[in-house]
């Protein structure tokens, strides 16, 4: 009985140590991580947390480039970006920014994932003509804009030369409030189908052909496998495309600073040209600072709704 009561007293001091011993190897082991993810965190804080922070108490001040002294306004200037006269500004680049985010993003989705139907075929031929579509994404904005200046001018541009053969007036693509902003959207959809192109090309090559051959002899038509087979597998796709380009599009500068300066009449002022203008031309940086802050929270608003919505409706099944 002595001995039972012996063994027992040494196992639990054994178990007990062991689990002490465990313990603190997984106490050293989540310092040694922490240790490890510490350099990011510390470039983190240092280049985007602290610059936002910085942003903010900008936003609170009444600081012109012109004068070397600010001081401490408050609100004041959010309340001139929403109730001043900064809100009729404020809104219309916001309307701006919102139709060339669904340019951007309807030529992205809806164009990449044609092009990528068309051009499936892993021939040479197919892969000279997808790499012909893909090119521009390597050619950097200010020069694509540069390019279309020529395409698009109104006197000698390509596009009015072709236009004039077919009986059809010129049209002053860029000084028109009209079509001001359709000419940036040219621009960018050249640039970017390709890329979409090549992302949807890559997610359809991952589809296993099973599925397609079990529809096959269900019955189904190729219109039907693409809508129920294709699209719901690439749903992780297009909702990576979806994020990516909202954001890229949100922040388009280059091509609507050279093309238009935000002209005629302020119909291509997208947001960062707001924001520049504020900034660079007005040297309120002041003004610049408050709407880059309300600016950073759409966008922070819009990516957590997006991630949201996306939840329920993305397939990872493929």
């Amino acid at each position: 009985m002595a001995e039972n009561t012996l063994e027992k007293n040494t196992v639990g001091t054994v178990n007990g140590s062991e689990k002490k011993r465990r313990l603190s190897n997984r106490k050293k082991s989540r310092i040694q991580e922490f240790l490890f993810v510490l350099p990011a965190l510390i470039l983190l804080a240092v280049f985007t947390y602290y610059p936002i922070a910085k942003l903010f108490q900008i936003s609170l001040t009444d600081w012109n480039l012109l004068r070397p002294e600010w001081t401490f306004v408050g609100l004041k200037n959010w309340k001139w970006l929403f109730n001043g006269s900064g809100a009729k500004y404020l809104w219309n680049s916001l309307e701006v920014t919102f139709l060339y985010s669904l340019g951007e993003i309807f030529a992205t989705l809806v164009g990449g994932i044609l092009f990528a139907l068309l051009f499936k075929r892993m021939t040479r031929s197919f892969s000279a003509m997808r790499a012909i579509i893909f090119v521009p994404k390597y050619v950097a904005m200010s020069s694509c804009a540069v390019v279309f200046l020529w395409i698009l001018n109104t006197d000698h541009g390509v596009l009015n030369y072709l236009l004039k053969l077919i009986g059809i007036a010129p049209v002053d693509w860029l000084n028109q409030e009209s079509t001001a902003l359709i000419s940036v959207l040219m621009t960018t959809c050249w640039r970017v189908v390709g890329y979409g192109m090549m992302i949807y090309l890559s997610a359809m090559m991952g589809i296993s052909p099973q599925y397609y051959e079990a529809a096959a002899l269900d019955g189904a038509s190729s219109t039907k496998q693409f809508f129920k087979i294709t699209l719901p597998l690439l749903s992780p796709t297009t909702l990576f495309l979806l994020v990516t380009t909202f954001l890229s599009s949100m922040k388009v500068f280059q091509s609507v600073d050279i093309l238009t300066s935000g002209g005629p009449a302020r119909s291509t002022e997208v947001f960062v040209y707001l924001i520049y203008r504020y900034a660079m031309v007005d040297f309120r940086m002041d003004r610049a600072a408050t709407s880059a802050v309300f600016f950073f929270i759409i966008l922070l608003i819009g990516t957590i709704c997006t991630m949201k919505f996306s939840q329920n409706k993305v397939n990872y099944d493929s």
